[in-house]
């Protein structure tokens, strides 16, 4: 489990493709390797990742075919930046929201409209994502924790302070650029309730709530 608050900007050292539809990915980054161990997790842009072996502050990884076509991680080429923050301690602040580094699509940077002290980025949002997005919900985007300034049917626009254009890849990304999506988890959990609480009729009343011989509506 991540927060969405990025620890460290790094560096894809190398990318060796291992057969069998994987490959071994190598990061440089000395702050989030000064205490990681065979078998702990990085989120590299966004994507939980076990770290398999580090070596002088870089770390390497096991990457499937799987999560290099579903996310944009298939697109990175060595000297390429990657946000990279660290599993969320039990005890640490929970800067940003929840984020289980599981990426839900690929997004598109659409356009870029700076101002005095911020910018605005409005990103391409795979329609099959749109209901989990709402205007000040929350929404990850390349591992950042990010608050939905607008959002459309197949579009979504955030805020973006100097020092996240200056910490986080988000600064340097330019129109037409991919990024990973992770939708906020609370949002996909309920839907999964409320799919399984409503009934099977359409007569526009409200499904009965556990021990409520009535149900109707109210």
């Amino acid at each position: 489990m991540f927060t969405g608050i990025v620890e460290e900007l790094g560096e894809v050292v190398r990318i060796a493709d291992t057969g069998g539809d994987s490959a071994l990915v190598a990061i440089r980054g000395p702050l989030v390797t000064s205490d990681a161990r065979h078998g702990d997790s990085i989120a590299v842009n966004g994507v939980c990742l076990t770290v398999v072996d580090v070596d002088g502050g870089v770390f390497t990884a096991d990457v499937m075919g799987e999560t290099l076509r579903r996310s944009a991680l298939g697109g990175l080429r060595p000297g390429d930046p990657v946000n990279l923050e660290r599993a969320a301690a039990l005890n640490s602040r929970l800067g940003g929201h929840l984020v289980q580094g599981h990426v839900d699509g690929v997004g598109e940077v659409l356009s870029r409209e700076p101002a005095a002290q911020w910018e605005t980025l409005r990103f391409r949002l795979p329609t099959t994502l749109a209901r989990y997005v709402v205007e000040k919900g929350s929404i990850t985007v390349d591992g950042v924790s990010l608050t939905v300034a607008a959002v459309g049917d197949d579009w979504f626009t955030v805020g973006l302070i100097p020092t996240t254009l200056k910490l986080t890849t988000l600064g340097g990304r330019g129109v037409g650029a991919s990024v990973n999506l992770e939708v906020d988890v609370l949002a996909k959990y309920v839907e999964r309730l409320l799919d399984a609480r409503l009934p099977a009729g359409t007569d526009g009343t409200a499904p009965a709530l556990p021990g409520d011989a009535t149900g109707g509506a109210r």
